[in-house]
């Protein structure tokens, strides 16, 4: 692993570095995102959704973290459940992963963006829906 791709937290140095892969943030930051009530689930791509099938849970699913000179951007890609709230749910998401890293990792995030992908409807609804028709 390079350096470059890991970042430094420690400003003491006398008993050595603090450093924490972007890999750590996404998994907090996705965890978080989870916690949130009205999210469905992440969105992730192809390769992780293989993975999980094979049993595997990728908690960094449906984040993206870019390290900048001015701080570090997260995007988070989300289903949320259908009849929620969006700008609600929205800022609780934002809210929750910066809240998480400032405990977890004392890092302050630069920007936390919340791209909503899908709205889940619920199957139990439908069926009952369709029922008393």
């Amino acid at each position: 692993m390079q350096d470059n791709n890991l970042l430094n937290v420690s400003e003491d140095t006398s008993l050595g570095n603090v450093q924490i892969a972007p890999e750590v943030i996404e998994v907090i930051a996705g965890i978080a995102a989870n916690e949130v009530k009205g999210v469905a689930q992440m969105r992730g791509n192809f390769a992780s959704n293989v993975t999980e099938r094979f049993g595997k849970k990728n908690h960094g699913k449906g984040i993206k973290v870019e390290l900048t000179d001015n701080g570090i951007k997260i995007d988070t890609y989300s289903v949320l459940e259908y009849g929620v709230s969006i700008p609600t749910v929205a800022q609780q998401i934002q809210d929750n992963i910066r809240q998480t890293l400032k405990n977890m990792t004392a890092l302050e995030i630069e920007e936390v963006n919340v791209h909503i992908v899908a709205v889940q409807m619920d199957a139990k609804e439908d069926e009952v829906g369709t029922s008393e028709a």
